[in-house]
């Protein structure tokens, strides 16, 4: 059931774009859009105060309770999401890398550190508040787009970027600070990018998404082309119902070409 209280856009441009290809896919939690503001978003309600959660809580939060809210530099945040929203800097003994020792994530404190180059973030002080939407609700346009599902369903999705472009699948992440890379990177880089939150310290510890779910985070320049190819394209593929169908299709399409070479 929709919330009653829509997502909108601050502008009142409403959406550019049509959500309801996501339907087709019949995900078990609603891909949530995220966007990014430096002032208030108007006509989304805000995070309850006492709502003491890390990012990635709180993007899993907006599934599972299948509502909208943002959440403000003011709200308690309890991991790094506040340092990678460019909202506070790290305390020093964590930057130290101390943290991921302790952890046994790392071997030593230098490992930790050394890591921390690669993590991306926001600039200082750009971003106030973060608005998370279920795509069904939405009525502003977000700057990522994020997708849980299982491989099944995540071959769909990442099949639907390639699907009219040729666009490699990539892959980047970091044990930890796993957030940083399913909201964050896409909006920074302009690429799409997948992680499997098992492999990451965080969401492995909350036991907030099953062990073979994927993460995807789709950036706004790239969102128009997904959903129209997922309405577009077949979304189970004959080959994949059965190795001897995969087999047999292969062979038959290999025969029929090779035939066709032959008088060109």
């Amino acid at each position: 059931m929709k919330n009653a209280t829509a997502c909108e856009n601050t502008g009142g441009s409403g959406l550019r774009n049509d959500y309801s290809p996501l339907n087709l896919l019949h995900l078990a939690s609603p891909a949530i859009g995220v966007k990014f503001h430096f002032f208030r978003p108007e006509g989304i309600p805000p995070l309850e105060a006492e709502t003491e959660l890390s990012l990635c809580e709180i993007l899993r939060k907006a599934q599972l309770e299948n509502r909208p809210f943002y959440f403000s530099k003011e709200n308690k945040e309890t991991c790094v999401g506040k340092i990678l929203l460019g909202m506070e800097d790290m305390a020093p003994f964590a930057e130290s890398g101390l943290i991921g020792e302790r952890l046994g994530v790392f071997e030593e404190a230098r490992a930790n550190r050394h890591l921390y180059q690669f993590i991306p973030k926001l600039e200082r002080h750009t971003v106030n508040y973060v608005s998370f939407c279920p795509s069904d609700q939405l009525s502003f346009e977000p700057d990522v787009l994020v997708i849980s599902a299982g491989p099944e369903t995540a071959e769909i999705v990442m099949r639907a970027v390639t699907y009219s472009t040729g666009e490699m699948y990539k892959s980047s992440c970091t044990p930890v600070m796993g957030c940083a890379w399913y909201m964050l990177y896409p909006y920074i880089s302009g690429q799409v990018n997948f992680i499997v939150p098992a492999l990451v310290h965080g969401p492995r510890g909350r036991e907030l998404y099953l062990n073979d779910e994927l993460l995807i985070g789709i950036p706004y320049r790239w969102i128009p082309t997904v959903l129209k190819n997922l309405s577009q394209m077949t979304h189970h593929l004959p080959s994949h119902q059965s190795k001897q169908q995969y087999y047999e299709e292969f062979e038959g399409i290999l025969k029929d070409l090779a035939e066709r070479a032959e008088n060109p």
